[in-house]
């Protein structure tokens, strides 16, 4: 398996691509006007405590405060079905906490917040109000478990601090001066973040502007940019190339390869050709089929991808696909490509929260059982959390994964104008009956100085009137003793329409 990272750089836009063995994995966007706030650290002051929802919202100085839940308070502790402790003891208003990005702004609500802070290396990540040291949960070989946690807790003795340590997946393949090193970055940096938090509240202190709503909201740290986040958090042993189209961006990525990813700096390259860098590898047709809700499988099978408020659901279709031996094998053939594919799609999209998925239904468990491991299977590079439901009674299977940022489609669409959101517009015939109810609600209560009624609507619709409700359209003439005129409007969808009584 082959992968590669390209960083496509434009003033209006930065663009992150990783491609696995040629193939669009994931894609991650940033526009000047919606640059990732995740990870970045903020003095912020309690707004309000509501009770209610258990959670506090925090000014941190980006005009929509943030959400601060109480699970997400550090050193809050609760055990599986027991209820948190009340938030109003924990936190009041006007309170000055570090607080930290744990979410973008999803859905135009604020950002989400925690003061369970992490910094994060390629390696290790820095737990700075803590004090013990794990390991990441994808390692799963117990003897490289403990070999991992005694190199950090023998590092961090050696730096000299007491912080909590987190070894990430990529320290399986770090060296031990890597490690070392970067603790030592993070100690460091986690010092420069308490010495600027310190002076800040000094300040503010010493002014007297504390006070005021907005003087004691400001950025602490900011977390790198997206280029060195991706190539810092997906480069790997399988990455073969990190290929830049940016010059100042190359540079940038080079040195911090060069310093933290040694192994990888023959990898990265600058882009110099004449076609643009996603043109050039087929990404940007790749994007614009992400968007589109129909995917096709292999055998003829397809899924149909739909992202609602509260969830997205993805229905499994057998297409023109029949298995020759019986329906069972048919279900369970394009059920098993579904499983393999739908993983890719979420992570592609970048879908997260609740996805139920209705897959066609088995009545082997056997089957069943084997199309839940392929789908738990193909999300094992996903680095989202990712967990998945057996089936339900009704055949379907619901999935649950982390959600950091906006989905592709939300990034890249607006809510279609002519639909209002819907996905579905009224047809030609509803169109018609709705301007004969309008007419005869105008007729009913205004008569006197109308002497005609226009009706202006879309071409569909006036053809409509003409032809197939030609009958009714002349009854209705008689019965409001009015004439009717038609006038088409070419840019009218065929729900619009206008009722002019003259």
């Amino acid at each position: 398996m082959s992968e590669e990272i390209l960083v496509d750089v434009n003033p209006f836009e930065t663009r992150v691509a990783l491609v696995v063995d040629g193939t669009l994995r994931e894609i991650h966007i940033e526009r000047p006007a919606g640059r990732s706030l995740r990870g970045n650290l903020y003095r912020g002051k309690v707004d309000r405590v509501v009770g209610g929802v258990q959670a506090a919202f925090v000014d941190i100085g980006l005009g929509r405060p943030g959400f601060l839940h109480v699970r997400d308070l550090h050193g809050v502790r609760t055990e599986t079905g027991c209820s948190p402790p009340d938030i109003l003891k924990l936190v009041r208003p006007g309170q000055s906490l570090l607080v930290q990005v744990a979410k973008d702004p999803l859905n135009g609500k604020g950002v989400r917040l925690t003061t369970n802070l992490a910094l994060a290396a390629r390696t290790v990540v820095l737990l700075p109000l803590d004090t013990h040291i794990s390991v990441a949960t994808r390692i799963v070989d117990a003897d490289e478990r403990t070999r991992l946690k005694d190199l950090v807790t023998r590092v961090r003795a050696e730096v000299g601090t007491t912080t909590g340590y987190i070894a990430r997946t990529a320290s399986q393949s770090a060296s031990e001066d890597q490690v070392r090193a970067e603790v030592e970055d993070l100690d460091g940096l986690w010092k420069r973040v308490s010495r600027r938090y310190g002076e800040i509240a000094s300040a503010m202190d010493a002014s007297g502007e504390g006070a005021g709503r907005m003087a004691d909201a400001c950025l602490v740290h900011e977390e790198v940019s997206i280029p060195t986040r991706i190539v810092r958090d997906l480069a790997g042993p399988k990455t073969r190339a990190i290929v830049v189209n940016h010059t100042d961006t190359f540079h940038r990525l080079e040195d911090y390869i060069k310093r933290c990813l040694a192994e990888l700096a023959e990898a990265v390259t600058c882009y110099e050709g004449r076609t643009p860098l996603f043109e050039s590898r087929g990404l940007e047709a790749a994007i614009d089929r992400a968007l589109d809700k129909r995917v096709p499988l292999p055998s003829g099978g397809f899924l149909v991808i739909e992202q609602t408020e509260a969830m997205a659901t993805v229905d499994v279709n057998s297409g023109s696909f029949v298995d020759s031996s019986d329906l069972e094998s048919t279900a369970f053939t394009t059920n098993l490509e579904a499983a393999r594919e739908i993983p890719m799609q979420l992570r592609l999209r970048n879908i997260g929260g609740i996805i139920v998925v209705d897959f066609i239904d088995m009545v082997e468990e056997d089957h069943q059982r084997a199309v839940t491991d392929a789908l738990v299977g193909a999300a094992s590079d996903d680095s989202a959390r990712f967990r998945a439901s057996g089936f339900s009674e009704l055949g379907l299977v619901e999935i649950s994964r982390r959600r950091t940022r906006e989905s592709l489609g939300r990034q890249l669409c607006d809510t279609c104008e002519t639909c209002s959101g819907r996905a579905f517009t009224k047809s030609p015939q509803s169109a018609c009956y709705d301007i004969f109810r309008g007419i005869r609600k105008q007729a009913a209560s205004v008569r006197e100085g109308v002497s005609e009624y226009l009706v202006r609507a879309s071409q569909r619709v006036v053809d409509r009137l003409l032809d197939e409700e030609a009958p009714y359209f002349a009854a209705l003439e008689r019965d409001v003793a009015r004439p009717i005129r038609l006038q088409v409007e070419p840019g009218y969808a065929s729900d619009q329409f206008d009722l002019v009584p003259r």
